[in-house]
């Protein structure tokens, strides 16, 4: 828990500065570039993303689909370029400021989940919540209630060992949902899961939009996943087409 309170304490005076603006696009991305040393990785990537849409990104390994998903995250920074998430501008923000929208506005999911494992199911989802100084019992009423959501009602007191594969990924994903963001970035999210639990996986994001209008950005390579989309694009030689 020790972990849990220095991020409460470190991002404390930033979390409620910044409120979810009324906006059809969530997310703006204009001319973004980056390299690596000598390689040109995104080549002025311009992308607009609507309220409610499930957008996948596809294409070959080391296309830079990864590069750009951490940017448009804001885990990365862009060497040139705009971007404007949920009406905000992101280079207007400092560091703890970004840190703090990022918990409000933006969630995300990964391949290999990365859920604390000595923490039980429903502490791993709370854990944005805690960090955002909400009440800690309505941080637990909204975990109970998406973990129930998600299937997930009789494993909450479970550990991630303890978990499925597909489980845990459930579990990743009520993490993501539970500060209401206006986005959900998934990096390779069926990578790691069995077929089953893919199509699983994929029948419930396209829930969460039904039910929610919930936004996704997904980078894949699933070809099912892709085409169940509302959007896909390809990202080849730095762009995205």
């Amino acid at each position: 828990m020790q972990v849990i309170w220095h991020l409460v304490k470190k991002y404390k005076a930033d979390v409620f500065r910044f409120s979810r603006p009324l906006s059809i696009m969530v997310l703006t991305a204009k001319n973004i570039f980056k390299s690596y040393g000598p390689l040109d990785i995104l080549k002025g990537v311009n992308l607009e993303i609507p309220s409610g849409q499930i957008l996948s990104i596809v294409g070959k390994s080391g296309a830079g689909k990864s590069t750009l998903l951490h940017i448009l995250g804001t885990l990365d920074w862009a060497d040139k370029g705009e971007m404007v998430i949920a009406g905000k501008n992101i280079k207007s923000l400092k560091t703890n400021q970004l840190a703090a929208f990022r918990n409000l506005h933006i969630g995300f999911v990964f391949q290999f989940h990365h859920l604390l494992p000595e923490f039980t199911a429903l502490e791993n989802v709370c854990i944005p919540g805690f960090i955002q100084r909400k009440n800690d019992q309505d941080v637990k009423t909204r975990a109970k209630e998406l973990l129930d959501y998600l299937g997930l009602k009789d494993r909450m007191d479970h550990k991630p060992t303890q978990l499925s594969g597909g489980e845990q990924q459930r579990v990743a994903v009520a993490r993501a949902l539970i500060n209401q963001p206006s986005i959900i970035f998934a990096d390779e999210p069926t990578g790691n899961l069995d077929s089953a639990a893919s199509k699983d996986l994929h029948t419930l994001i396209r829930q969460l939009r039904d039910d929610y209008g919930q936004t996704f950005v997904i980078v894949t390579h699933n070809q099912e996943l892709a085409e169940l989309s509302d959007r896909c694009l390809e990202m080849k030689d730095g762009l995205l087409v």
